[in-house]
């Protein structure tokens, strides 16, 4: 069975909005675009490298999915961009536009998603596509979540997991990058537990 590893990146204040480019997506009037590429340092690339290290497909949504269409298909002598080329792209979507990135193929449901989870073949990378968090994890989808916050607030943008169902989740891996980002690594560990402050009588 293939496991599911999904990363995110996100301002202190939870905005996940087109950290890599500012043309990424600005959609809402979002000025920032590319706030994350100034923090990249060694310790955020070498972690990145190490998620991307091996044989894996990829699981996006359909506006990142679009996003690396229109970008990595055009970079040339570049290793990352060979191992995306190559990979497979599984695209949760209802639209019916065509997949013209190389070996692209659509997924309509969550359902879909766990028969192909059941298959054999190499761990599936979730990659930016925010939107699909909250089903991935009300359907208990999600193996392990990789999440690194950047040392800025930007007041306005798409946030981190919106409408996602209550679950908790235990840190197995933590780095401090000089850049001040903070990688968290993390798997689910079933549901929220609630305690109380109050002293007893």
């Amino acid at each position: 069975m293939r496991k599911i590893v999904a990363g995110l990146f996100q301002s202190l204040d939870g905005v996940v909005q087109a950290p890599g480019g500012p043309n990424e997506d600005e959609s809402g009037g979002f000025a920032f675009g590319g706030w994350g590429v100034p923090h990249f340092d060694e310790t955020v690339m070498g972690f990145m490298g190490e998620v991307f290290t091996g044989s894996f497909d990829l699981l996006l949504g359909r506006k990142t999915y679009d996003i690396f269409a229109g970008h990595w298909p055009r970079v040339e002598n570049d290793p990352f961009a060979d191992a995306l080329n190559s990979a497979a792209k599984y695209v949760l979507t209802s639209s019916q536009e065509p997949l013209a990135w190389q070996n692209s193929h659509r997924l309509e449901s969550f359902e879909a998603v766990a028969t192909l989870k059941k298959a054999e073949g190499p761990d599936l990378i979730v990659q930016g596509s925010s939107t699909i968090y909250p089903g991935l994890i009300e359907n208990g989808l999600i193996d392990r979540l990789f999440l690194l916050t950047f040392p800025i607030i930007l007041g306005s943008g798409k946030r981190a997991l919106p409408g996602a169902m209550p679950a908790a989740f235990r840190m197995i891996d933590h780095r401090v990058a000089k850049s001040g980002v903070i990688i968290a690594v993390y798997e689910p560990s079933g549901p929220v537990e609630t305690g109380s402050f109050a002293l007893e009588d």
